[in-house]
């Protein structure tokens, strides 16, 4: 099993910045990878971004290009989403979830964060 716990959502005006957290605690030697998807009100849940576990390989998606920046620390269990030019479609829960290697979904969820933009 696989513990993921968010923070660093809030409440910003359009154009500003905010940085996620993503704690993960338990199981984590083979996780694969790790992302950050968002479910706005009244929408389906949605791909942000995503980062290899042991390897540099990201991908986003189109939406946030150029704004929105994954990372991770494997030393701190912890990935990160740098969020910057925030626009008020940005706002929504924002989840954390890992994939195990061999799976070819993502099995673990975080509890989600809120991310509203004011306009």
């Amino acid at each position: 099993q696989v513990q993921l716990v968010e923070s660093g959502g809030g409440l910003v005006q359009a154009g500003a910045s905010l940085r996620l957290s993503c704690a993960a605690s338990g199981r984590t030697f083979d996780t694969y990878a790790m992302g950050w998807f968002r479910q706005a009100p009244g929408k389906e849940r949605e791909f942000v971004a995503a980062i290899r576990w042991y390897a540099s390989t990201t991908n986003y998606a189109d939406s946030v290009k150029g704004r929105f920046t994954i990372s991770r620390d494997n030393a701190k269990n912890t990935i990160y989403l740098q969020m910057n030019s925030l626009k008020a479609e940005d706002t929504a829960v924002y989840y954390c979830a890992a994939r195990r290697v061999g799976a070819d979904e993502y099995g673990y969820w975080g509890q989600g964060t809120q991310v509203t933009v004011s306009s």
